[in-house]
C-alpha cells in the first residue's frame, strides 16, 4: 500500500510517499480502507515535533510511528477474530491526536477507536468533522454557557473555530467572531452576530465585554483580553501561550475573578458521539478549504503550516486523480 512516511521529525518537503506492506489486523483490531483524511494543526505538530513537548508524547529522539495522520474515514474490510462490535463493510471514522497512521491507503486499529459514520454523511465530510470539532467540544464543555451570555471566538475560520461557532449556536447567546475579509460572509452563515475583520481592526482594541473569550488560534493572550472579560469572565486558548503561560494561569483562578482555563481535551469516546449527533441532525457541517491527493500531501502540509487555511484541508485517498486545485471553500464538503 501507499503511505505517507517520515522516520524522523521533519519539514513537509521531507515527507515521502512509500510503498509498504498492508497491515494485518490483530485479534482485537479491524482493517480499514481509508477513503479520506485531513492535514490539520495536530498533524503539523506531530510531523515537526513543534512545540518540543510533542516529543515526550510521540518519541523523544524520533517518532515511534513512521506513518503520519491523525484522523480517518473509511470502510472496514477485515476484522480480527475477537471483534464482534463492528462488521465488514461498516463505514467508520476516528481520530487519535498522537497518530492514527491514517495518511495511507489502509490502517489497523482497535474497535474503541472507530465510530460509525452517520448515514447522511459521506467520507469526506466525516474526515473533515473530527480534529477541529474534537477540540471545539472541549472549549464549550469546560464552562457553563447560559442563555443571554456574550461569547467571542478568535479565529472563527479555522477547523476549531468554525466547528465551535456552529456548536455555540445551540445556546441562546450573542456571538462575536474574528476572521479576515474574504471569510466574512462564511462566518455570518455559520451564525456570528458580530464580526471583527482582523485585517482592519484588532478585537482587543474594542470596548465590548464578554463572558467567554475562546481563542481557537492562540494568537492573543489573557493579558490582552482581560479587560474585555466581564467580572467572572473566562479566557480559553487552544495554545500554550508565551512561556506556556496558559498552563500556569489556572493556578491563580482561586484568587482572581477573571479566570483562565486550559482546555485539556476530553476522550474521543465522548467527543465523537457528540460530533456524530450534530452531523446527523445537520446542526454541524465541517468547512473545507481545499483538497489534495495522497501523492501531493507534502503540499498540503506546507499550506497548513502557513496558518492561513479556512476550516479543513482534505486528503482524498480513494482515487488516484491529480491534485484538485484550491477551490472556494464552503460549509459543506
Amino acid at each position: 500500500m501507499k503511505a505517507s512516511i517520515r522516520r524522523n521529525y521533519c519539514l513537509p518537503s521531507q515527507l515521502k510517499i512509500e510503498q509498504i506492506e498492508k497491515p494485518i489486523p490483530k485479534d482485537n483490531e479491524v482493517l480499514i480502507r481509508v477513503y479520506a483524511t485531513t492535514v490539520n494543526r495536530t498533524d503539523c505538530a506531530n510531523l515537526t515535533a513543534k512545540p518540543f513537548i510533542m516529543r515526550f508524547v510521540l518519541g523523544l529522539f524520533k517518532p515511534r510511528k513512521i506513518i503520519v495522520g491523525t484522523d480517518f474515514a473509511g470502510e472496514v474490510i477485515a476484522i480480527g477474530k475477537n471483534v464482534n462490535s463492528i462488521n465488514m463493510g461498516d463505514r467508520v471514522f476516528g481520530f487519535n491526536d498522537t497518530g492514527s497512521e491514517s495518511q495511507a491507503e489502509y490502517l489497523t486499529t482497535v474497535t474503541e477507536n472507530t465510530f460509525t459514520i452517520p448515514k447522511n454523511i459521506d467520507f469526506k465530510q466525516a474526515a473533515a468533522s473530527l480534529e477541529g470539532a474534537h477540540y471545539a467540544y472541549t472549549f464549550i464543555h469546560k464552562v457553563n454557557i447560559k442563555s443571554g451570555q456574550r461569547i467571542l471566538i478568535n479565529g472563527a475560520t479555522g477547523a476549531i473555530g468554525s466547528a465551535l461557532l456552529q456548536f455555540v449556536r445551540q445556546y441562546e447567546v450573542n456571538i462575536t467572531a474574528t476572521c479576515n475579509t474574504k471569510n466574512i460572509e462564511l462566518i455570518q452563515t455559520l451564525g456570528a452576530d458580530k464580526i471583527f475583520d482582523y485585517t482592519k481592526k484588532d478585537f482587543t482594541d474594542d470596548s465590548g465585554k464578554y463572558d467567554f473569550i475562546f481563542d481557537t488560534v492562540g494568537k492573543s493572550t489573557f493579558g490582552k483580553c482581560k479587560s474585555l472579560l466581564n467580572k467572572k469572565g473566562v479566557y480559553i486558548s487552544s495554545e500554550l501561550g508565551p512561556y506556556s503561560q496558559n498552563v500556569f494561569y489556572p493556578l491563580l483562578n482561586a484568587i482572581s475573578s477573571k479566570k483562565v482555563i486550559f482546555p485539556i481535551p476530553y476522550h474521543k469516546s465522548e467527543t465523537i458521539p457528540y460530533i456524530s449527533r450534530h452531523l446527523a441532525k445537520g446542526s454541524f457541517r465541517p468547512v473545507v478549504d481545499r483538497e489534495y491527493q495522497l501523492k501531493d500531501i507534502a503540499k498540503a502540509y506546507e499550506y497548513v503550516i502557513k496558518g492561513e487555511k479556512t476550516g479543513n484541508v482534505l486528503i482524498n485517498i480513494k482515487n488516484n486523480q491529480s491534485t484538485i486545485e484550491p477551490k472556494q471553500h464552503s460549509n459543506t464538503v
